[in-house]
């Protein structure tokens, strides 16, 4: 390699571990009203963006976690036209929903809008929904925008936040979740980004009990890998006012846009959890 290479260690302290990945220079870096937002070129990973210290994204593996937030929900949904995703703000989960022609509205309200400013300079691939008409990009307190929303309006909310510190707090508690049960109707769905299963069970389990406090009464948590995430295994959680998740498997089957990661499939594996998760969530 060449002599400007160096690395870039984050350490998690949680799992006592740390992720590197070897970059050639930074790219760019903003301070917003929020966080600090920077972006490195890698040797490997292509682009990577940094928020607070902490890897939100890479180019190379980004695919994972956008379409295990996105495609679950929606195939598992009979019929979703509505979709609101609180954060998401690097607009890669919004290209994956508005991928459903059945989806009628897409609304994306992140509280940073230099997140998407940086993705569109340095991530363009993610955001190449932006201009469809469906989409509406808000830049706004999330929490306060699922307060003020209609109630029984939205088929399905998505939250793809930051991990439960600073702007992302509010996101994990019971009356956000009081938020979107209200908002949700009757057959909606909630996603929530609930971390890594191996390390962060716990968080998962006081999620899912504040989800249960806020009135849903179902839930589905799907790990997935996502190698840029501290421990490299990732998970998303659904919730439901009713009963069950009825998978469209043949929707999914059919589907016809492509996906690098997300089939029927893969979303049948992912619902089968590891007997370690299934006892620790108790299913």
């Amino acid at each position: 390699m060449s002599d400007n290479t160096t690395w870039h260690y984050e350490n998690f302290e949680p799992s006592g571990s740390a992720i590197g990945y070897r970059i050639t220079k930074k790219l760019d870096e903003v301070q917003s009203p929020f966080q600090k937002i920077e972006i490195f070129e890698s040797t490997d990973w292509g682009n990577l963006m940094l928020i607070d210290g902490a890897m939100m994204l890479t180019t190379r593996d980004n695919f994972l976690y956008h379409e295990m937030m996105s495609h679950p929900a929606l195939f598992t949904h009979a019929n979703p036209k509505s979709v609101v995703i609180i954060g998401g703000g690097d607009c890669g989960t919004l290209r994956e929903v508005l991928k459903h022609p059945g989806v009628e509205k897409a609304v994306q309200c992140d509280i940073d809008e230099q997140v998407t400013r940086m993705a569109e300079k340095w991530f363009p691939e993610l955001c190449d929904s932006n201009d469809d008409p469906r989409a509406e990009l808000l830049f706004d307190d999330g929490i306060a925008y699922m307060a003020n929303c209609a109630p029984n309006s939205l088929d399905i909310v998505i939250v793809d936040s930051t991990d439960p510190v600073g702007p992302a707090e509010g996101l994990f508690n019971k009356a956000f979740f009081e938020s979107c049960f209200r908002a949700l109707k009757d057959d909606g769905i909630l996603v929530q980004q609930s971390e890594s299963p191996l390390v962060l069970l716990e968080l998962i389990k006081a999620m899912r009990a504040e989800m249960g406090k806020a009135g849903f009464s179902t839930f589905q948590t799907l790990p997935f890998p996502q190698p840029c995430y501290p421990t490299g295994w990732w998970s998303c959680t659904m919730a439901r006012k009713g009963q069950g998740f009825d998978f469209r498997e043949a929707d999914a089957r059919a589907k016809a846009f492509a996906t690098k990661y997300y089939t029927a499939d893969i979303h049948k594996g992912a619902a089968s959890l590891p007997p370690f998760v299934a006892e620790a969530l108790g299913e």
